[in-house]
């Protein structure tokens, strides 16, 4: 089985407890980010047609990263996201290979088995770059409240041969969240029914 050699886990927790006006219905709002830098296999060989090497890896990065994402949340996950960096010695589909339904089932298994598309976004980066991960409900992409971002920085990553693969999680949607759409619980019932 292929690896992908991991420099540093970095993980990224943040808690609002309420908004900017004081409203705080529905507890805390806590999202984490894990990212794991890893040394990117085809930077600086141009074109390489065969990525199946970092798809194959990345099942091993999902699993750890949706470990270390349920760990720091310390709650029911309730929406994820992904995203990846890759280092300017690099080509932006590698950190795609890593990214796929490969690293997204392994990730969902770690969580508690969510089932929707994973919403995610890829860039090509150096050291210091910002990546804002979406955010999506895991049973339902159209459920609105839960459309959110965590920003990660990492200040040594990715080096040029490198990429960060990052998973996402919050344990609820977005604090005062009322742009209409289907609702979280609509989505429960008919999953129930």
């Amino acid at each position: 089985m292929a690896e992908l050699k991991i420099r540093k886990i970095v993980v990224v927790t943040e808690e609002d407890r309420h908004t900017h006006d004081h409203r705080d219905e529905g507890g805390p709002l806590r999202k984490v980010a894990a990212a794991a830098i890893v040394a990117n296999p085809f930077a600086g060989q141009g074109f390489v047609d065969d990525l199946s090497t970092i798809v194959e890896a990345s099942a091993a990065i999902g699993a750890e990263l949706g470990q270390r994402c349920q760990e720091a949340v310390a709650d029911t996950v309730d929406s994820y996201g992904k995203a990846g960096i890759v280092g300017v010695n690099g080509d932006k589909e590698h950190v795609h290979a890593a990214l796929t339904s490969v690293f997204g089932n392994e990730f969902r298994n770690a969580i508690g088995g969510a089932e929707a598309w994973i919403a995610s976004t890829k860039k090509l980066g150096s050291p210091g770059v910002t990546i804002d991960v979406p955010l999506a409900f895991k049973h339902e992409v159209w459920v609105r409240s839960h459309y959110d971002t965590i920003s990660v920085t990492l200040h040594d990553a990715p080096l040029p041969d490198e990429m960060v693969i990052i998973a996402a999680v919050a344990n609820r949607g977005r604090l005062a969240a009322r742009v209409g759409g289907k609702s979280k619980e609509e989505v429960m019932a008919q999953r129930e029914g």
